[in-house]
């Protein structure tokens, strides 16, 4: 295996721990650090991420790492997920569900518009990110077309950027020269 494979397949598995770490402490509210090791060992360990022994020293430095990232805080011995936290689990879970595309295309195209200010031009690119990242296709600098059901990843986005009112989201049964994005989405 090359450089980049192993470097990706870190990363990967990295992104596996980080959801399943922020998975465990969202569901259980406030955990116990001595709490978050098993549960994730047990989901680790069915999903194969890390063989043998070495689980439990790749959890405690991905906590670490999160409540470095200010994604996790320490109250004593328990853990809980801070603001920020909350909101990059959401994204995680909103990313995941609009993944799972439907075995048929409904024939309608999901087109997100938004018109954010000047002075938010970093939020602007945010949005842009994740949506490239969710895998929307940019038709001009602010529209952005999917083919599958997307409406509540879009709420979602909407409240963790709040930018509700700059933000509009289309049900489309045709679009003109929608050839690219059938081809783009294996769509026939």
């Amino acid at each position: 295996m090359g450089n980049l494979e192993q470097s990706s397949k870190k990363k990967r598995r990295r992104k596996d721990v980080t959801s399943l770490i922020l998975g465990t402490v969202g569901l259980a509210g406030l955990l116990g650090i001595a709490m978050v090791a098993p549960n994730v060992v047990g989901a680790m360990g069915k999903l194969g991420l890390v063989p043998g022994p070495r689980q439990k020293e790749v959890i405690n430095r991905a906590r670490d790492r999160l409540v470095r990232k200010g994604l996790l805080k320490r109250d004593g011995f328990k853990v809980r997920l801070t603001a920020k936290g909350e909101a990059m689990l959401r994204v995680i879970k909103a990313r995941e569900s609009a993944s799972r595309a439907p075995r048929r295309w409904d024939g309608r195209w999901r087109v997100l518009i938004f018109d954010i200010p000047e002075y938010r031009k970093g939020m602007r690119d945010k949005v842009r990110l994740t949506l490239r990242g969710i895998g929307f296709v940019r038709l001009q600098d602010s529209v952005w077309a999917y083919p599958y059901d997307c409406e509540d990843l879009m709420t979602l986005l909407k409240a963790d950027f709040k930018i509700g009112k700059d933000m509009l989201y289309l049900v489309v049964e045709e679009l003109e020269g929608d050839r690219f994005l059938k081809q783009h989405f294996h769509i026939h």
